[in-house]
């Protein structure tokens, strides 16, 4: 849809993988070796065109990537002779902030991965990006040109009026809080309270779905379920979790950077029950 001339077989990233470094030196060295290495897949790139670490997109995404052609010999792979491999690298702080992105697409209509919707969710996020950069990797992100002390007041500005962190921290508290029910259904209020119900069947769960999604059209609802409760933490987590990594890192660079420490917000979070029907703070 984004891109109607775009085929299949020309795209990058159909099939991919992603390597994550604790740090820069760690990930440039790993690159270095692994374009050295002795197989037939064949690097479509030259070495520093993918290369958002040096010259970061302005969505504030910072990583590396590499496109290669995959060969195979085999008479059972042959078809695939010639697919484009994506090959990412990034740090954990890389990581932490693309995830971030992820996770803000995934709960609200907005898409600061490809600059889409509320246009602050995008300065936010690249913003934050700018944060990390400088606090962590002692690099620059799409705002060069910013003091740090801008740099902070406005991610600052921006979370303030979005709510931003709290709404990221308010996933946080529901994947501590899934009971036994295998089935989890998270509702973001407009008011940015996080209301989470609970269901012992995949059934009740989905036709709790489909009367809310009527009730509350505008709301943000999002069905987490699986066989098992293992299973539903195992989804909070794939999905949530690293969130965490990213409002610790962004809290304390914006001190880092400002010398100042932060006051963090409380997020309120109501839970309750497909069954017993209540609401608890």
């Amino acid at each position: 849809m984004r891109f109607p001339d775009m085929q299949l077989a020309r795209m990058d990233d159909v099939a991919g993988c992603r390597l994550i470094f604790q740090d820069i030196d760690s990930l440039n060295r790993f690159r270095t070796n692994f374009h050295k290495a002795r197989f037939h897949h064949k690097r479509k790139n030259v070495s520093n065109k993918y290369n958002y670490i040096e010259s970061p997109k302005s969505t504030g995404y910072r990583g590396i990537h590499d496109v290669y052609s995959y060969d195979v010999n085999s008479e059972s792979g042959k078809h695939l002779k010639g697919l484009l491999v994506e090959v990412q690298y990034r740090t954990a702080v890389q990581h932490a902030w693309a995830t971030a992105v992820e996770v803000i697409g995934f709960i609200t209509e907005n898409q600061p991965k490809f600059e889409k919707g509320d246009d602050r969710y995008n300065q936010a996020m690249a913003l934050a990006s700018e944060i990390l950069a400088r606090a962590y990797e002692e690099e620059k992100g799409p705002f060069p040109e910013k003091s740090d002390i801008e740099v902070v007041q406005e991610f600052l500005a921006f979370d303030k009026e979005l709510n931003l962190l709290n709404m990221l921290r308010g996933l946080n508290t529901a994947s501590t809080e899934v009971s036994e029910n295998r089935n989890s259904i998270l509702i973001f209020h407009e008011s940015n309270d996080l209301e989470v119900k609970t269901f012992r069947s995949a059934t009740e769960a989905l036709a709790a779905l489909f009367e809310l999604e009527k009730e509350l059209p505008g709301t943000d609802i999002v069905l987490v379920k699986a066989d098992t409760s293992e299973e539903v933490r195992f989804a909070f987590k794939n999905y949530f979790s690293d969130a965490r990594d990213f409002i610790r890192l962004v809290e304390d660079g914006c001190q880092k950077l400002s010398g100042k420490k932060q006051i963090r917000a409380k997020r309120r979070t109501k839970r309750s029950s497909g069954r017993a029907k209540h609401t608890r703070r």
